[in-house]
């Protein structure tokens, strides 16, 4: 059964389906619902038309690892950092290494 949270996110989308707010919030709601592989997909949408939404990167990687997709994850993370180092986000780049840093561990 979809929860409320997660209805409503959708319905708002519904009017604005461009918001990337409101559909970081359906991946993290996906999340909650344990719904992982729709997580995923939908934030993988969200880079595919934004690669510069920077927090995707670093729930994405994280995603990853709880499917047990390591090499995805290191990915979701590379990215980040590259992303994160244009965008001169030195707190984004060392969570993301610290992050890719774990896995490789």
């Amino acid at each position: 059964m979809e929860n409320l949270r997660l209805a409503q996110i959708k319905e708002m989308l519904k009017a604005e389906p461009e918001d990337e707010f409101l559909n970081y919030a359906l991946a993290i709601e996906f999340e909650k619902n344990g719904e992982l592989h729709e997580a995923i997909k939908q934030l993988q949408g969200m880079i595919a038309k934004n690669e510069n939404y920077l927090a995707a990167y670093y729930k994405l990687g994280k995603l990853f690892e709880e499917v047990a997709k390591v090499e995805e994850a290191k990915t979701a993370y590379t990215k980040g950092q590259e992303i994160a180092k244009q965008q001169n986000n030195k707190k984004a780049f060392g969570e993301l290494a610290e992050a890719l840093w774990m896995l490789e561990d």
